[in-house]
């Protein structure tokens, strides 16, 4: 078997640690990949563990599109075989060519390539994957997330090839990781869901571990991601001018200036995805000054007497809308929606989520003032107190529609997201048709216990145990030749979705 991986960024390190154990533990011998990120690129050239049949590298194939001619034959081909219907969702997705986002901070959104540009960088990165699966035919593709140009094209084309596509998620069940056949929700998860559902009898251990995070769920709620929690984040103005504290400042301005020597000394600074420090210091400055003047004068204090509807804002730019909600990830128009959709006596609870504390712009909290039933809670505020009083929450695809379900409460959405497979969910696809939704669900929801254990049993069933936000997101690189045993759990599940033998 030649496995593929996806190697985004810091996640290479982790998906060359999983591809070590691939191969020590089941004897998978042949690898190939494409990489996004110079340092992540020169370790996986650099190191010996594993011999890559080939390796492209996102960088190299951009800088193409500056001398490429635009093929309109070939666009239309492309379009034709792999358009979902059209080309436009590779292009959207992609936060640096589409919106220039993550080189400027949110709520910077203006792309800084033209129309046909666009078309170039998509055409290019179709023409390398396209030769890249030609060549090195694959049986599956892992993924450690679908969010670019080449992320969607490696997925459309391998399925569309009869490729086998793994995606992993994190379950938001602890720290539970599984894979998925599809982006959006949880393919094996769902396919032992129906079975439980249909009355096949559930493993009791799985079951047993099921009842057991749900008691102690709604006994001491947790969020399945710690770092993004009010605790963790500076979402006040005080934790945020931290920096000024002596010792912090000198950090921050040796920081600085740590920045600007890599930059200057970086041989490869032309790279399409390098952030320019003078853009990081400019953003970060317009940032601290939103968080001086200060959001006090926007705040509501929630009155749980009330009947209120509860949306929480998702983090942006983020696959869980431009991905899974493509056509509603402009939250500003959903809560005006969403507001008007509500009965007469009713308030819409908002509630900004901890990691965009001091990113969004005070224009934008004064739009959201203007609609008369709208309430904006401090973002210290734990979202917990807020869904355990709430009558409804109605998001894209947000956890805080999941924690709702596990509250007995329920819930509306307009992405695609693995709990859509719940009777206590009503997914919204039509925006005209969204009060009817809420009337039907404020007046006839039905909490099903059983169903929503056997939705926790089949997660339980299908998922390995590995902190991977931790490994991800906190330690990046550190260790990660140490960390194979924090790994195997995840491993031993894809291997066992593969049909991989262990040695």
């Amino acid at each position: 078997m030649k496995i593929c991986f996806l190697l985004q960024r810091r996640f290479a390190y982790i998906g060359h640690e999983i591809a070590k154990i691939l191969k020590e533990d089941y004897g998978v011998k042949e690898f190939c990949g494409y990489s996004y990120m110079r340092s992540s690129f020169n370790f996986l050239k650099s190191q010996t563990d594993i011999k890559y049949t080939q390796l492209l590298h996102d960088e190299e194939i951009h800088k193409q599109y500056k001398t490429e001619k635009l093929d309109l034959d070939f666009l239309r081909s492309l379009e034709e075989n792999y358009g979902l219907p059209n080309l436009w969702p590779y292009i959207y997705i992609d936060r640096i060519v589409r919106y220039n986002m993550f080189l400027r901070e949110y709520p910077y959104d203006t792309p800084s390539y033209t129309h046909e540009e666009m078309l170039k960088i998509l055409q290019i990165r179709a023409r390398a994957i396209i030769k890249f699966f030609d060549e090195e035919k694959p049986e599956v593709v892992i993924f450690s997330l679908v969010g670019g140009i080449a992320d969607m094209l490696l997925y459309e084309i391998a399925r569309k090839r009869g490729i086998k596509t793994l995606v992993l998620y994190q379950t938001r069940v602890g720290i539970r990781q599984t894979v998925s056949q599809e982006y959006g929700t949880f393919s094996y998860v769902i396919d032992v869901f129906k079975k439980l559902q249909s009355g096949q009898n559930a493993d009791p251990r799985y079951h047993q571990e099921a009842q057991t995070f749900l008691n102690e769920f709604r006994n001491k709620p947790t969020p399945y991601s710690n770092i993004d929690t009010p605790d963790l984040k500076p979402v006040t103005r005080r934790k945020q001018f931290k920096f000024l504290i002596p010792n912090n400042l000198i950090r921050g301005i040796s920081w600085i200036f740590t920045v600007w020597k890599n930059y200057l000394l970086n041989p490869h600074r032309d790279d399409y995805d390098t952030v320019k420090p003078w853009h990081y210091l400019i953003d970060k400055i317009r940032r601290k000054l939103r968080i001086l003047v200060g959001f006090e004068k926007f705040y509501d204090e929630p009155d749980y007497t009330e009947d209120y509807a509860f949306f929480p804002l998702q983090y942006e730019p983020e696959k869980a809308s431009m991905l899974y909600a493509p056509f509603y990830t402009d939250q500003l128009w959903l809560a005006k929606l969403f507001a008007r959709s509500l009965p007469a006596n009713y308030k819409l609870y908002i509630k900004e989520h901890p990691a965009m504390f001091g990113f969004r712009t005070h224009k934008y909290y004064k739009e959201l003032k203007k609609i008369p039933n709208v309430k904006i809670v401090r973002p210290t505020l734990k979202s917990f107190d807020l869904i355990r009083r709430t009558k409804l929450t109605i998001t894209t695809t947000g956890s805080g529609g999941w924690e709702s379900i596990l509250f007995k409460k329920p819930v509306i959405t307009f992405g695609k997201v693995f709990y859509n497979e719940l009777s206590a969910v009503k997914h919204c696809s039509n925006p005209e048709i969204l009060p009817f939704i809420v009337r039907d669900q404020l007046t006839n929801h039905k909490h099903n216990e059983k169903e929503l254990l056997n939705m926790l049993t089949a997660i339980c069933q299908e998922s390995a145990i590995m902190d991977i936000v931790r490994m991800w997101d906190v330690e990046g690189a550190a260790n990660m030749d140490k960390k194979g045993d924090q790994l195997s759990p995840l491993v031993n599940y894809i291997a066992q979705k593969l049909n991989l033998p262990a040695k």
